[in-house]
Parts: C-alpha cells; sequence; structure tokens
C-alpha cells in the first residue's frame, strides 16, 4: 500500500483538537477551536466491537459498486503533465439480491486507518463500520418512469470523505434511488483500484475550491448519463453489477452536499440545469467570486451553524431562490449534525470514556437518535417531492413528528 503526501500537520493538529472526528470535513470551514478535552487518549475500556450504522428504513435491500473515474478535460497540475482529474465514486442502488454478495466497509481499509490515525484515535483502525449497501448485488429495475432509477449525487465536506453521509445515502437508495457518492481529490480520504490510498493535501499545495467540487458533480453526472446510455465510465473497465447500465434515468437527477459540499451543491445546480433539484446540509454558501444568478429550480437547505441570519452568503444565496424554496433547522442540531456524525460519536464516547457534555459538545443537544431519523425522512421527501412527484406532506410545514424541525421562513 502507498501513500499519497501526507496532509500538513496543522490539518492534523486541528483533528487531534476535535476529538474523534469520524467527519472530520465538520471542522473544515470553522475556525480550527474544538473542546481542550479532545486530545489524543487511551480508551476507556479496549473496544472489541465494530462500530456500527443504523439500517436503511426503505422496502428494498441496498447494492453498491465504486467506480474509478477520471476528467480527460482537466490536467491535474499536482501530480504533473499527462495527467488528469482523478476520482473514486461509489454508485449505491436498490438491489435485487443481495444473498451472495458481501456488504461493503464505511470507508476502505487504508482509507480509514489514515483518517483514525489523523484524528489521534489510531485503536479504532479495526472497528471501522459497515454499510448496508452489498458490493456488486444485481440491480432492482424501478416499475415507474420506464424503469429507471432517480440520481442524487452527493458532495462531502472539505477534508472528509465519500463515506461519511452513508446513513442518508443508502437511506435513499433503499427507497428506489441511485445514489453517487463523489471522493474529491486532494480533499478526501480514499482507497485507489492500485492500492495507493490518498488523504487531505495541505491547500497551500493543492487548493480544491468548492468550485473545484462544483465541477467534479458536473463531470459524474456525465458519468450518469454514459451508466444511462449503457457505456461503462470506470478507466479500468471495470466489471458492473448486473442491471447497472440503463439503469440511471438522467432526466431526474439531483445533488446534496454537505458544508462545503453543499456549497458546491449550489454552484453546480445554478450552473447545470441537469441537476433538477439541489439540497444542501449546513452549507456557509462563500465562494469567490459569490455565488449569483437567480435558481429557478428547487432547493433546500438544512442549516445549523451557517443559517442565514449567521451567514451573509447563505442569506444572499436565498434571496435568488425562485422556485421553490426551503430551509429548516433541528433544534440543537450543530454542523456536524446532519451525517453519519450522529450515529457513531456516541459509541466513539463510550469507547474512549467521554462524558455526556463531552460528547454533547460535539455533536449538540439533538438527541442522536432523532438526528438520524430527521436526516432519513427529510432529504427523502424532498427528492421524492421533486424527482418522483410525491404526494407526501412533510414539507409543507411543522409536524408532530418532528417537533424539533423548524420552518424557517
Amino acid at each position: 500500500m502507498t501513500t499519497t503526501p501526507f496532509i500538513s500537520r496543522e490539518g492534523v493538529t486541528r483533528r487531534r483538537v476535535l476529538g474523534a472526528a469520524l467527519a472530520v470535513g465538520a471542522a473544515a470551514p470553522l475556525a480550527a477551536t474544538g473542546p481542550a478535552w479532545a486530545g489524543p487518549a487511551a480508551p476507556a475500556a479496549r473496544a472489541s466491537e465494530r462500530l456500527t450504522l443504523p439500517a436503511p428504513t426503505g422496502p428494498h435491500p441496498v447494492g453498491t459498486v465504486q467506480l474509478h473515474l477520471v476528467d480527460r478535460s482537466r490536467p491535474d497540475a499536482v501530480a504533473g503533465p499527462g495527467h488528469f482529474r482523478e476520482l473514486m465514486a461509489t454508485v449505491w442502488y436498490p438491489a435485487r439480491d443481495v444473498r451472495r454478495y458481501p456488504v461493503a466497509p464505511w470507508m476502505p481499509a487504508g482509507a480509514f486507518r489514515a483518517f483514525v490515525d489523523d484524528a489521534g484515535l489510531s485503536e479504532l483502525a479495526s472497528l471501522g463500520p459497515l454499510t448496508a449497501g452489498h458490493m456488486g448485488a444485481p440491480v432492482r429495475r424501478s416499475g415507474h418512469f420506464g424503469g429507471r432509477l432517480p440520481v442524487v449525487v452527493f458532495s462531502h465536506g472539505a477534508h472528509s470523505h465519500q463515506g461519511d453521509h452513508t446513513v442518508m445515502v443508502q437511506e435513499l437508495a433503499s427507497h428506489g434511488y441511485a445514489a453517487v457518492t463523489i471522493a474529491h481529490q486532494y480533499d478526501t480520504y480514499t482507497e485507489y483500484p492500485d492500492g495507493r490510498v490518498a488523504v487531505p493535501l495541505d491547500d497551500r499545495r493543492a487548493p480544491t475550491l468548492p468550485g473545484d467540487f462544483a465541477d467534479d458533480l458536473r463531470f459524474v453526472l456525465d458519468c450518469v448519463e454514459q451508466l444511462a446510455a449503457g457505456r461503462n465510465p470506470d478507466v479500468d473497465r471495470k466489471k458492473l453489477p448486473a442491471g447497472l447500465l440503463g439503469s440511471l434515468d438522467p432526466r431526474r437527477m439531483g445533488a446534496l452536499g454537505w458544508s462545503k459540499g453543499g456549497t458546491a451543491t449550489a454552484c453546480a445546480t445554478l450552473a447545470d440545469e441537469r441537476i433538477r433539484a439541489g439540497l444542501s446540509l449546513d452549507a456557509p454558501m462563500q465562494m469567490n467570486p459569490p455565488l449569483a444568478g437567480d435558481l429557478h429550480r428547487p432547493f433546500m437547505m438544512m442549516s445549523a451553524e451557517f443559517s442565514r441570519a449567521t451567514d451573509p452568503a447563505a442569506a444572499a444565496f436565498w434571496s435568488h431562490l425562485r422556485g421553490r424554496r426551503l430551509d429548516i433547522r433541528a433544534e440543537g442540531a450543530v454542523h456536524i449534525s446532519y451525517g453519519d456524525n450522529e450515529a457513531l460519536y456516541p459509541q466513539v464516547a463510550k469507547v474512549y470514556g467521554w462524558t455526556a457534555q463531552q460528547l454533547q459538545d460535539v455533536i449538540g443537544t439533538l438527541d442522536p437518535d432523532r438526528a438520524v431519523k430527521i436526516q432519513q425522512v427529510y432529504p427523502l421527501a424532498f427528492f421524492d417531492e421533486h424527482l418522483r412527484h410525491g404526494q407526501g406532506h412533510l414539507l409543507d410545514g411543522p409536524s408532530p413528528a418532528y417537533p424539533e424541525v423548524t420552518f424557517l421562513p
């Protein structure tokens, strides 16, 4: 196994200060501050079981496959002449039969090891969670829209990884979506088919901006169109799961992103009409040049620390939304609340013997089980409304089933 040049020491220090950091990108747009207790420390008790993720609630089992993609329209200045932008992507989809197919890990082993090492949590290296996705399982085709699946493309946060919202992604897949997650080169932890393990690079060496993420997202839409047309975009010509070619619907594509990835989602949605609906998870919306132009397609914001009241860039973006627009906030949510953190941090807290207050300092006061449920139902309701013409009422306003969720005017 080889590893690409390691992350800057400044980045490592920030991760150590922020403790368990099972979604390191949570801190990326924030100041490098955090609870003083969250330094590297020996676990209070020896962990013996894997961390776990909650199961998806949809009617379908989930399949998954990784793709190795190269965007030959974008030379890679960091790697040098003859190299182009290189991405890993993962497709999650409803599966027809999963009995003979192994489940996928949350992150490839080498990438997870680098990830927890950077966080000062090497003891967790063998405890990476498994997902609900079965690798290579055959695709279950939809009975509607010509048998094709609506698609949602996901963009992760800064210095994070494509698995950090697996709860949300596999939930969509279990309800009949194809969800495609992207590992943004030079700003992520990932593993390539030849064994290379990539970690985030110092921004001074490889500056990766929200606009770069947005370009990645749009390139992946191109790859979705290739899959829809029956062509395999994997540069290694990897064998794809039975039924994947021709199963995706390029006329019903949405985008989803968290933090920096949420800003990229807004940028890509403004620029690309193939994105029928966009959803950002607590995104700062800060770009240079700023996001500009009116958007006449649906867009939803799930806010926490980057609210319109505190982030002028988010308020400015909101003012240009001319189509269906929604902004919700879960009481007690913090920046990392909309993601796998809410499921994983409480388990890490037990391993390391954190107090309830120490855990709350990281994930906020929103109950973790409720946080998981909120991130399962609200994105699904939004994409159902705009990619499948669903008739649900969850997004009509406050719901007694989710009293924590406020609709911001």
